[in-house]
């Protein structure tokens, strides 16, 4: 574990990569349409939340060691990590529509291309529709740099706790209250999208993993052997996806198990976490991205190859489907990703000796 990365939780971005395509992809083929598991893949959508809640988290541990964050240079390189394969995703999308003579809708495009959609409601599922959550992770690093800067570099984590709890469990309230209007429609619906995908009803998932991040970094040195915690914690997210009680998940609540479960795995140093460390784990986890975003477009043109070839085989259209999604991310990974990440790098390295 470095200071600005910490691997265990790594391979957990993976873990939720995938069950958010089962949940898409995947649900009605063997293993997941089981009755002992599949509950917990009707509910994948969850991992999504988790995304926000580790987002969060990492970019704290990331970057609380500068003394302030230059924005030219966080924009930059937060651009390049995320912007290039979710322009392949939309770009492969894009053709499946016009190969497919589907009608394109241009204002929805272009939002698309300005990874905006989620702030217009009727506009966030557009095209590559898990792209909504990127329009989100773009509205949480564009304001990060003001909270570090102002807030989180300067007070403690004392004067910061209460009012970013206050604010999580207002915005708990908040979407109570829009689901149970007469303003709501249910899906789909305009104001579905609004309570359910707007970025600003995420925010408090992101100031929650923030907060999580800072407990963590001045408690780093309680690491210790947390691995029957950990299960502990595990087994009660997974009792809380097969006993929801009519509780909505999917805009933070499950950061009152999900926050525990990542700062247990990152103070761990049991075997859980010796296990999540081996390098091919982490490696899943980097790819966890590219998995993620990519999902839609190689679905979509694996279905028609199937087709193409008159392949009437859901199960093993899933399984080879997931298979080159995982070798497509593997691939973008290394020849996108990795290059982008040294060229920003090196371009530091230099503004840094000049």
């Amino acid at each position: 574990m470095s200071n600005t990365r910490i691997d265990q939780i790594t391979f957990t971005r993976f873990i939720a990569a995938i069950a958010v395509v089962v949940f898409h992809f995947g649900l009605n083929t063997t293993p997941f349409n089981n009755e002992l598991i599949s509950f917990l893949f009707k509910e994948a959508n969850v991992g999504v939340s988790y995304f926000f809640l580790l987002s969060g988290f990492v970019m704290v541990v990331a970057y609380i060691d500068k003394p302030e964050l230059n924005l030219f240079g966080y924009y930059k390189a937060r651009f390049f990590r995320i912007y290039p394969v979710y322009f392949i995703a939309l770009l492969l999308v894009f053709l499946y529509f016009v190969e497919k003579n589907r009608t394109i809708d241009t204002i929805g495009l272009g939002m698309n291309l300005l990874v905006i959609q989620a702030w217009f409601p009727g506009k966030a599922l557009t095209l590559n529709f898990p792209g909504w959550s990127l329009a989100v992770e773009f509205f949480f690093y564009a304001i990060y740099p003001f909270l570090f800067n102002a807030l989180y570099k300067k007070r403690d984590i004392k004067s910061l706790a209460l009012p970013i709890l206050l604010f999580w469990i207002i915005s708990q309230y908040a979407l109570y209250a829009i689901v149970s209007s007469s303003f709501y429609q249910g899906y789909p619906s305009k104001s579905y999208e609004f309570a359910y995908y707007f970025p600003f009803m995420h925010l408090n998932q992101f100031l929650i993993g923030n907060l999580a991040a800072l407990f963590f970094r001045k408690y780093k040195k309680k690491s210790g052997n947390y691995d029957i915690a950990v299960i502990v914690v595990f087994v009660l997210i997974v009792a809380a996806l097969k006993y929801p009680l009519g509780l909505i998940y999917h805009n933070g609540l499950l950061a009152l198990l999900f926050i525990p479960f990542i700062l247990l795995l990152s103070f761990n140093q049991g075997v859980i976490s010796s296990l999540f460390r081996k390098k091919f784990f982490c490696y899943l986890g980097d790819i966890s991205y590219s998995i993620y975003i990519l999902q839609v477009p190689v679905y979509m043109w694996i279905d028609e190859l199937f087709k193409y070839f008159r392949i009437n085989d859901a199960l093993m259209q899933f399984y080879f489907s997931l298979v080159m999604l995982i070798l497509f991310s593997a691939l973008t990974f290394s020849f996108i990703d990795v290059p982008l990440r040294e060229k920003i790098k090196r371009g530091s390295i230099k503004n840094n000796q000049r």
